[in-house]
């Protein structure tokens, strides 16, 4: 079965750097997007319950994107957080790309909104 890519786009109330800092270390990870996160060079090893899975960051420009590239994955599907501002308005947004199942579709949507909702919350936004 083939995945579907899955763009979000959320109102984030904070600095990019603050932002970017949660997204791409960590201690910043483990704070709303798993239990435990494990980083060896490139390799970041997210743990939640008692599974895990393996990335690698493909990607970064300092506070404005990183992505990760599962490892385990043949399709070579990857999670990616890009952060805007918008000039006019000087609002931060998040942007989550990600790829799913099509049938998966409304569950990836409702994780990461739940994921974001965390996200927020560490952030005081």
């Amino acid at each position: 079965m083939t995945k579907i890519k899955v763009q979000l786009e959320y109102l984030i109330n904070c600095s990019p750097k603050v932002l970017y800092n949660r997204l791409s270390t960590a201690s910043g990870l483990t704070e709303w997007f798993a239990d435990d996160v494990k980083v060896r060079g490139k390799k970041y090893t997210f743990i939640w319950d008692n599974s895990e899975q393996t990335a690698e960051m493909t990607l970064h420009k300092e506070n404005r994107l990183v992505r990760y590239t599962w490892l385990d994955e043949e399709d070579e599907s990857y999670f990616e957080f890009k952060i805007t501002r918008d000039e006019l308005t000087g609002d931060v947004s998040l942007i989550i790309t990600d790829f799913t199942e099509e049938d998966e579709e409304d569950e990836t949507r409702g994780l990461w909104n739940t994921q974001v909702a965390d996200l927020k919350h560490v952030l005081g936004s």
